[in-house]
């Protein structure tokens, strides 16, 4: 059988931390930054640890 391929939107979207958490982006930071308060674009500015109940989906994805 074929090794398995990964998911290339999904392995330059994720990074694993040296523990093995995934760490993702928050999302709503592309357009329509005017209408948003300063402290929530500092806010979604830092990444962020993946739920555990995504972690394993993510992690077959990227792997």
């Amino acid at each position: 059988m074929p090794k398995m391929k990964s998911n290339r939107g999904a392995a330059k979207t994720f990074k694993t931390t040296g523990s093995g958490k995934v760490k993702r982006h928050k999302a709503f930071k592309s357009h329509i930054l005017t209408s948003k308060s300063r402290k929530r674009k500092r806010s979604l500015r830092k990444a962020v640890v993946a739920s555990a109940s995504d972690e394993r989906r993510i992690k077959i994805m990227i792997q």
